[in-house]
């Protein structure tokens, strides 16, 4: 290949994993991550642990904005991340377990266990005192481990 070839080839490389980790309105947002995998991780190798079903949400952390809607901020590990199955998103719930946000993710995070991500423009309505955060598995759907969150009071 030419020298132009080989540069457009990369150039479009590192635009789609740029924009595979890119988005809004409930995508995949760029944010922080720790790089060590969770214990019986195998990152990119395709093993999966059979007993192990859903992603486990770590952390979560609820931010309430000047304009009254909340930034999210999850941890989720997932020790089956491949392409085939892995996280691929949360959802936020109130109490009563009525469904307040959803945040897709785009592809594995293989080699980024557990990692971080970051919801913004969540709305949650007047009087939830609480939200629980629930990870999502491609294949099977919500469950695991879940984090519940006290709703910060307006100020």
């Amino acid at each position: 290949m030419t020298r132009p070839t080989v540069r457009a080839l990369l150039a479009a490389v590192a635009l789609a994993a740029l924009t595979a980790c890119g988005g809004t309105d409930g995508q995949e947002a760029a944010g922080g991550g720790g790089t060590s995998p969770s214990p019986g991780a195998s990152p990119g190798t395709g093993t999966v642990d059979p007993s192990q079903r859903f992603p486990d949400v770590e952390t979560a952390e609820l931010r309430r904005e000047t304009d009254g809607t909340f930034t999210l901020e999850v941890t989720i590990s997932s020790p089956y991340d491949t392409p085939e199955r892995y996280a691929d998103g949360w959802r936020v719930l109130d109490p009563d377990g009525n469904e307040l946000g959803r945040h897709d993710l785009a592809h594995d995070h293989a080699d980024e266990q557990p990692f971080t991500r970051t919801q913004s423009g969540l709305v949650i309505p007047d009087g939830v005192p609480e939200v629980r955060v629930e990870g999502r598995d491609l294949e099977n759907g919500y469950g695991g481990t879940t984090v519940v969150v006290a709703v910060p009071p307006e100020e």
